[in-house]
C-alpha cells in the first residue's frame, strides 16, 4: 500500500492485512434411493446366480463321487483279475496229466490193460446193445 492515503501523510498506515474469505456455497447432491422394482431385480439376479452356482457345485460333487467309485471298482477288478490268474495257474498245475497219474498210483490205482475185459455184471448182457454201440459212430471215432 502506498504511504500517501487520501491526501494526508500523517495518517497512520495500517499494516493489517485483511483476509478476505470468499464464501461459496457448496452444492451437495443427494443420490436418489433405488426404486423397489430395481432392488427386487438385483435381488432376483443374485438369487439366480446363487442357484446356478449351487447346481454347478452339486454336479461337480456328483461327478467326483462317481469317479471315485469307478476307481474303487477298477481296483477291485484288478485284484480279482490277479486272483483269477493265480487260480488258473493252480488249475493248470492240478490238471497236469503226470501229476494226475502220480496221484492215482499213490492211491492204488493202475493203468488199465487194453486186453483186460470188463467184469461180468458191469455191462449189459444183450447182444444187440453191442451191435448198436458198434454201429454208432461219433465225430471222434472213425
Amino acid at each position: 500500500m502506498p504511504a500517501y492515503i487520501q491526501g494526508n501523510l500523517a495518517v497512520e498506515q495500517r499494516t493489517e492485512n485483511k483476509v478476505k474469505v470468499k464464501e461459496t456455497k457448496k452444492i451437495v447432491y443427494r443420490n436418489k434411493t433405488l426404486p423397489v422394482q430395481e432392488k427386487l431385480l438385483y435381488l432376483f439376479t443374485v438369487a439366480v446366480c446363487v442357484v446356478v452356482a449351487g447346481v454347478i457345485i452339486w454336479r461337480y460333487a456328483q461327478i467326483y463321487e462317481i469317479s471315485s467309485s469307478i476307481q474303487t471298482f477298477e481296483k477291485k477288478i484288478a485284484n480279482l483279475e490277479a486272483e483269477n490268474s493265480i487260480l488258473k495257474q493252480k488249475v493248470d498245475a492240478l490238471s497236469d496229466h503226470q501229476r494226475l497219474e502220480e496221484e492215482a498210483r499213490s492211491r492204488g490205482y493202475s493203468v488199465a490193460d487194453p486186453n483186460q475185459t470188463k467184469p461180468p455184471g458191469t455191462g449189459k448182457t444183450s447182444g444187440s446193445s453191442g451191435q448198436s454201440v458198434a454201429s454208432k459212430k461219433t465225430k471222434d471215432q472213425p
